[in-house]
């Protein structure tokens, strides 16, 4: 397994990590002993970057993959989030608001440390960033957590390049993870990759295959549970996949001329943007699993590149990628 350093820090990492959320969250979820098997076919394999947050679940995510995980403790990390309201014994929600006061995030972490069962947290991250608390006192809390011993490394989530320089400014953020794939491509239009270039942070793209719309499995006759978050995502429907579907045609070409499925070329894409970059698929399914890793084999060129964004410059994605409420959080 290839690895990669996240920015200038000490923290190395699988070239590609796995998003944990959906083996305990969202639509259909799976038995909890099948998920343990995956995580250690995942290690299995060489992935050492595994993602989670006390929100999906709630808590049972962190549950899960601190029990799967605990037989290498010291060979993987854990990258886990703060910052949405607790809401009495229901636990954090999306809809619940953001809180990322002080004496929360201590909390919080804590908590995570006996749920992932360990001794530190790899990254900790902030998941949304709360316009209610200066992101210097929630760097400021970070640091303080570093300084005891209970976190490693601080990071932020769809944060500003702005929010990133503060709170650099008081604790060294170790990585950004925001939303970035080949049909959004926000952190390249607003400061944030060449921000973290600069600053030497590295960038975990969440969705980097576009909730799945960029592997050319979902097309305009795919129906979503209503659980499933899809289901209420302009990007996802009907009209708007039908209107998108030049994206999965550009991939599936590029694909027959590499012997790569489209995903693989998405995921390569992705990695060939910057050698600190390290995207986190999602996955629940072995196959999927071996298909992601797939794509770091795939060399593409920098004619392959330039081919590539000469295509996307004529293709005008159609459709938001969250619903509203979802997109008030993100601040898209």
């Amino acid at each position: 397994m290839q690895k990669r350093r996240l920015g200038r820090s000490n923290l190395e990492v699988s070239a590609i990590g796995l998003g944990c959320m959906r083996m305990s969250f969202g639509d259909r979820i799976p038995p909890k002993q099948e998920m343990i098997a995956f995580l250690h076919a995942a290690v299995d394999r060489g992935i050492t970057f595994f993602d989670t947050a006390e929100v999906y679940g709630p808590f049972t995510n962190e549950e899960l993959v601190g029990e799967a995980l605990e037989p290498f403790r010291g060979q993987v990390v854990i990258a886990t989030k703060f910052g949405f309201k607790h809401d009495g014994d229901k636990g954090p929600s999306p809809g619940s608001g953001l809180d990322s006061r002080p004496e929360q995030i201590k909390r919080v972490a804590e908590a995570s440390l006996k749920r992932l069962r360990v001794e530190a947290i790899d990254l900790f991250y902030q998941h949304r960033v709360d316009p209610d608390v200066p992101i210097e006192d929630v760097a400021g809390a970070v640091k303080d957590l570093i300084q005891e011993g209970k976190v490693k490394h601080f990071g932020l989530s769809e944060a500003s390049a702005e929010t990133i320089r503060r709170a650099h400014a008081v604790q060294p953020v170790t990585a950004i993870q925001s939303e970035y794939s080949l049909w959004w491509r926000l952190p390249e239009e607003n400061n944030v990759l060449a921000t973290c270039e600069e600053l030497g942070i590295g960038f975990v793209p969440y969705s980097p295959l576009g909730k799945g719309f960029l592997t050319g499995k979902v097309d305009e006759s795919t129906t979503f549970d209503p659980s499933d978050i899809r289901s209420r995502i302009p990007r996802f429907t009907p009209e708007a996949i039908k209107a998108n579907w030049a994206l999965v045609d550009l991939l599936t070409q590029i694909g027959e001329q590499k012997g790569a499925t489209p995903a693989q070329i998405a995921l390569a894409w992705l990695l060939a943007q910057k050698p600190w970059i390290v995207p986190i698929p999602g996955s629940r399914r072995l196959e999927h699993l071996d298909e992601n890793i797939g794509a770091l084999a795939v060399e593409l060129t920098p004619d392959d590149l330039r081919q590539i964004e000469g295509a996307l410059s004529k293709i005008t994605i159609q459709g938001d990628r969250y619903p509203q409420d979802l997109a008030r959080q993100t601040g898209r």
